[in-house]
């Protein structure tokens, strides 16, 4: 549940600090990044609290990590790579706290 909330206020910290004058469109645009979770649907089962998502999702999956990264350092789509890329960080931690592993 610890990660769950993080993943609502981590995004809300980021745009507060670093995106003060829009800070509402910046969260908002960040939130709608979790929806990468989606590709969770394609896992059988759908939720396993001992599965590391990272490089086991088809969008948590290294190749895509490095385009989140890339999407942060243009102008147009930075909002969409920081929210994508703090999902991934707090994933990766995630999987480092529940099963010693930064990748699965």
């Amino acid at each position: 549940m610890f990660h769950l909330s993080l993943h609502f206020i981590v995004p809300a910290l980021i745009a507060a600090l670093f995106f003060r004058p829009r800070w509402q469109f910046a969260y908002l645009v960040m939130m709608a990044t979790m929806l990468v979770d989606l590709d969770h649907l394609l896992a059988i089962p759908i939720y396993d609290a001992s599965r590391c998502s990272i490089g086991f999702h088809p969008l948590h999956q290294p190749w895509f990590i490095a385009l989140y990264i890339v999407l942060c350092f243009l102008p147009k789509t930075r909002l969409v790579g920081v929210g994508l890329m703090i999902h991934m960080v707090l994933d990766s931690i995630d999987c480092q706290v529940t099963s010693a592993v930064w990748i699965n």
